[in-house]
């Protein structure tokens, strides 16, 4: 099957972006048998927007057997998009692609490409897109080996040229954009640990914005470890505060015409984050027109 091991000769001119699109088509066709041509805007602060006809809403609400959505999720370093992206993969029954993690497996790999990447990241840097589709390509022909159908990607595309190159290939059905405050975005990204033995991802920041000047106060519980993680946790290389504030502006300047680009489309779903995951998860689910049982019970008792 045709897989991208060397699309760094497909991406390298901008000028003929279906170079790219056409060896990346076989591979995402193959993973996404269910198509859909709904275009929707939603406003997660206000409900869903007017525009919005009842039968188009219903399109995102899919029995098990058809959960093969395709969804994209965007949104600023550190805003969540993991956390939310990786919930959404288990109530739906699709797998959750991060190009964050693809990049973090690569550089503790020893490949060819771990000493580039291990530069790149710890200068706050974005990954080039031939390395990122390079990855993600992988990912998707290990997935589809296994008989996966549909997926949720975290961190792709991040700069219109791959929005255009994945347009190329696939439906994308909706766009999520997470957005937080940025001074709850910074103390969220330097408050992240990792447990160096099981991986797990942990916050010790305790975020409390109080309400002034008209804005709404925000608080965001600890994420603590369990009591067998606590003496093991690690801080990433890359949050520090002048990384994490140079990522932002790099993402400002290149990746917020992506929001413009499926916002122009009628994909994009601007979603507020209120605070944490117990206070955003149900709105969340609400914008999607999703339900969680289990989520459910567990707050019934």
């Amino acid at each position: 099957m045709a897989v991208l091991s060397r699309c760094s000769r497909a991406v390298t001119a901008a000028t003929t972006p279906n170079a790219a699109a056409a060896k990346f088509s076989y591979l995402i066709r193959a993973l996404s048998p269910f198509s859909s041509s709904s275009s929707s805007t939603f406003d997660a602060d206000n409900g869903l927007n007017s525009r919005i006809k009842p039968a188009v809403l219903g399109t995102l609400k899919r029995e098990p057997k058809d959960r093969n959505v395709q969804w994209v999720f965007l949104g600023c370093p550190g805003v969540g998009k993991g956390t939310y992206a990786s919930r959404l993969s288990d109530l739906l029954g699709i797998p959750h692609i991060a190009t964050g993690d693809l990049v973090r497996d690569e550089l503790t790999s020893s490949g060819p490409l771990s000493s580039q990447l291990k530069e790149i990241v710890n200068q706050g840097k974005l990954v080039s897109d031939e390395i990122i589709i390079d990855l993600l390509s992988k990912r998707l022909e290990a997935g589809e080996a296994k008989g996966e159908s549909g997926f949720i990607l975290d961190g792709f595309p991040r700069t219109v040229r791959q929005a255009e190159i994945l347009e190329g290939v696939t439906d994308i059905d909706l766009v999520i954009n997470l957005k937080l405050r940025e001074e709850a975005l910074l103390a969220k990204c330097l408050g992240r640990r990792i447990c160096s033995e099981c991986g797990g991802n942990y916050n010790v920041a305790c975020i409390d914005i109080k309400a002034e000047n008209g804005k709404p106060g925000m608080y965001m519980a600890p994420l603590p470890p369990p009591p067998q993680c606590a003496c093991k946790l690690i801080t990433r290389a890359d949050d520090t505060e002048e990384v994490v504030k140079q990522r932002l502006r790099i993402y400002q300047a290149m990746t917020l015409p992506v929001e413009d680009f499926y916002r122009s489309r009628g994909k994009l779903l601007e979603f507020d984050l209120p605070g944490g995951v117990r206070e955003s998860w149900p709105k969340l689910l609400h914008a999607l027109n999703l339900e969680d049982e289990e989520d459910k019970q567990s707050a019934a008792a």
